[in-house]
């Protein structure tokens, strides 16, 4: 299947599209590491703690902060 294909189709059918490579993802049981960089920021997030320099916000003011 290739874009055009994908974008003939309609909302309804790309959402059931969707939803069975969704489905097909939540049984396999295939581990994917996750990307370098991902530590490398968990790293650093890790250190700004430990170094008491972390900022934390409640869901709150985020909330507040995206206008909901």
């Amino acid at each position: 299947m290739n874009t055009i294909e994908i974008t003939s189709m309609t909302k309804v059918e790309r959402l059931q599209a969707m939803e069975a490579i969704w489905d097909s993802l939540i049984h396999d049981n295939s581990e994917i590491d996750s990307p370098e960089w991902h530590r490398d920021i968990l790293e650093a997030r890790k250190k700004k703690i430990e170094e008491g320099l972390a900022e934390f916000r409640s869901i709150e003011e985020l909330r507040s902060r995206s206008g909901r």
